[in-house]
């Protein structure tokens, strides 16, 4: 057997394969030997068919199965032995005149070859990284909405601006009979909130469900819609009206301290509200971080420059999937997916030349990290050693848990590696602004 290889560009190369006879007739041999032993064929005696009829109905099948294997074979060891790190898969050229009858055969495969290239992580341009701070005017409401999820409910005898509004929406035609409750800040509008004011237990208002709240998402839990129905949702409702409270306000005392973040974990409204901030600016930070990646990503994406094999990988996807593509599909497939094929050529980069890996020790270790939180958030605190081990490998023999929690952990370890290296620029926002500056 003999591989050899012509390099058509820096992307793109063939390997071509020459096989004979000498390197499959033993194989070929051997398997129908063992064909010969096994075969049932009418008037012969189990193992004692003769060997010239086992080739004649076999032989050719045998010596088809057996040039196939040792061509992905020895096209595989090839790959390996030459450090070629290839796009795709090989593809096999076709041959016109091609034959099966023959003793000696010739293989091509076209390549599509990994671009070389250096990767730029210092752009003219520096990176954001966003500091979001929880400001006062967020931890006021947030302390408000915690005193109101903690207060008393009272009821009352009309409605008024601070109310609770608990009634059934009907519409027959639209098989509309939901009982809900609502705040009337939450109604849209002074001339909705005019048909609520002063009104009764007993009363029925007539309402519009266009514009009704503030939020047309409220329309989902109010009237039991799905997602969709409640974007397109216009109909006249009827509202009778069931219960009137107002919330009174948890006092900010120990009490409520404890219920929010155990006993005696706080002792003072600074306290509480200092621990509120933490709380908020470790979830931002997570946000912030996610942020910080895609933005970096987009950044090298841009600013670290190379080729690809496209015709080649356009060809590779229109026989990769489970069907087939035509021409133009696969190239529409390839301009969808060629922004993250880059992303992953320059993570692997980044990756190799700075020794950033995931071991499974560092995997399960992080497994156990996430295991904890989890059993924490159900009150077991301190689970025992053994107890996490034993989840641990439960979940890590899950490939697809594995994958997202391997994928996760090296996000974690890339986004630690680019805080040092890319040159960032820090800017302190509250949440408010963060989400106007990212998401405009």
């Amino acid at each position: 057997m003999k591989i050899t290889k012509e390099d058509i560009d820096a992307l793109n190369s063939v390997v071509k394969i020459d096989i004979t006879s000498e390197d499959y007739q033993n194989k070929v041999e051997t398997e129908l030997s063992n064909y010969r032993k096994k075969a049932n064929i009418p008037g012969f005696r189990k193992g004692h068919v003769p060997m010239s009829l086992v080739k004649k109905q076999y032989g050719k099948s045998v010596m088809i199965d057996e040039v196939n294997k040792l061509l992905q074979d020895a096209l595989s060891n090839f790959l390996v032995e030459e450090k070629l790190d290839v796009l795709g898969n090989p593809l096999p050229k076709s041959q016109e005149d091609f034959s099966w009858d023959k003793d000696e055969f010739t293989f091509e495969f076209e390549l599509g070859l990994a671009p070389e290239f250096e990767v730029n992580l210092s752009p003219k341009k520096a990176i954001t990284a966003y500091k979001i701070i929880a400001d006062d005017k967020m931890l006021e409401t947030q302390i408000n909405s915690i005193r109101e999820q903690y207060g008393k409910l009272i009821t009352q005898e009309e409605i008024t601006e601070n109310a609770n509004i608990t009634g059934t929406f009907s519409n027959e035609e639209k098989e509309i009979d939901k009982k809900s409750t609502f705040k009337l800040d939450k109604v849209k509008g002074k001339t909705n909130h005019k048909k609520f004011l002063g009104k009764k237990v007993g009363d029925i208002v007539e309402l519009k469900s266009k514009n009704l709240f503030e939020d047309d998402h409220m329309l989902m839990n109010t009237l039991g819609l799905s997602h969709e129905e409640a974007h397109d949702f216009d109909a006249n409702l009827t509202f009778k009206i069931e219960e009137i409270t107002i919330t009174e306000l948890a006092d900010l005392n120990q009490e409520l301290f404890d219920k929010v973040f155990g006993e005696n974990s706080v002792k003072s409204v600074e306290e509480f509200t200092a621990k509120l901030k933490e709380d908020a600016e470790k979830q931002f930070a997570t946000q912030a971080d996610q942020q910080l990646l895609n933005a970096v990503t987009e950044s090298l994406i841009e600013n670290t420059k190379f080729d690809l094999p496209a015709e080649f990988l356009q060809k590779w996807l229109a026989v990769a999937g489970e069907k087939p593509m035509t021409a133009e599909e696969a190239l529409e497939e390839y301009k969808r997916s060629e922004k993250g094929l880059r992303y992953q050529l320059i993570e692997g980069k980044i990756s190799k030349d700075n020794n950033i890996q995931v071991t499974y020790e560092d995997l399960k270790d992080f497994a156990k990290g996430y295991i904890k939180t989890q059993m924490a958030q159900f009150g077991n605190l301190n689970p025992e050693e053994k107890e996490l081990e034993d989840i641990a490998n439960r979940v890590l023999s899950n490939q697809e848990e594995a994958k997202r929690l391997s994928d996760q952990l090296m996000n974690e370890k890339l986004l630690a590696f680019f805080k040092e290296n890319v040159k960032l620029k820090t800017k302190e926002v509250t949440y408010e602004e963060f989400i106007k500056e990212v998401y405009k």
